[in-house]
Parts: structure tokens; C-alpha cells; sequence
């Protein structure tokens, strides 16, 4: 992570991307989203929605045969890798608090092992 540390936040010592990995994890597509940054990201689920810039989910042909049956769906459970946000901050000082929380206690995508967990509307397959 670059810049200074906000009031309040405390910085891993070591910084678990550059730790070997403990597990092994293969990635079976990718997100593809209008939202390319941080700053441009909404805060939460009503502004996401207002914007009206659905996300398309793109699976690798390989596992494609997986997505059998799931049109019967309205829903889908994605687990996705927060690739940008940084690893190695523990406590941070969101804006909107009055004083420093732990990265477990917050939604902010900067944590240790950043995956993402979202509940999204199956909208189409293709």
C-alpha cells in the first residue's frame, strides 16, 4: 500500500502478499465491472443499485459444465479476490468512524486475505 497511514491505523509488519501461500487456490474466471477503482467504487448495496452498472461474471470455458442447472436460480453465491486492495494493513480509520477498527470488524476490502463474499441477482447466462 502506498501514501501515509491514516490517524489511527496500524500496519502489518510483514505484508501477506509477499508470504508463501498455505493454501492453493485456482481462480475459474473473472469479474468484469464498470468500477475500476477505489474512489469510483459505491460505499454500499442502495448506491450500487442506483447506479444501475450490473457486473458480468466470466467463467473459463474449462468450467463451464459447472454452470449447468443454474438458470433455475435467481440468485448466486461469487467468492472473488480483492486483487488491488492492500494486504497488510490490521486496523483502519474509515472516515465515516470515530475512532480505529480492527479490519475484522468492517467491511473494508483491505484486509489480509482479501475474498470477497457477494449474494448477486442471476440476471442471464449466456
Amino acid at each position: 500500500m502506498t501514501g501515509e497511514a491514516r490517524d489511527g491505523e496500524v500496519r502489518l509488519a510483514d505484508d501477506p502478499a509477499a508470504m508463501a501461500g498455505d493454501a492453493h487456490v485456482v481462480f475459474i474466471g473473472r469479474i468484469r465491472s464498470a468500477w475500476t477503482s477505489r474512489d469510483t467504487c459505491p460505499k454500499n448495496m442502495k448506491a450500487a443499485r442506483a447506479a444501475e452498472r450490473p457486473a458480468r461474471v466470466e467463467i473459463d470455458p474449462s468450467y463451464r459444465a459447472g454452470l449447468d442447472g443454474l438458470g433455475r436460480c435467481s440468485h448466486v453465491v461469487v467468492l472473488t479476490w480483492l486483487d488491488r486492495a492492500p494486504r497488510n494493513l490490521i486496523v483502519q480509520k474509515p472516515h465515516h468512524a470515530p475512532e480505529p477498527i480492527g479490519v475484522f470488524g468492517i467491511r473494508s476490502p483491505a484486509r489480509p486475505n482479501p475474498v470477497g463474499l457477494h449474494v448477486a441477482r442471476l440476471v442471464s447466462l449466456d
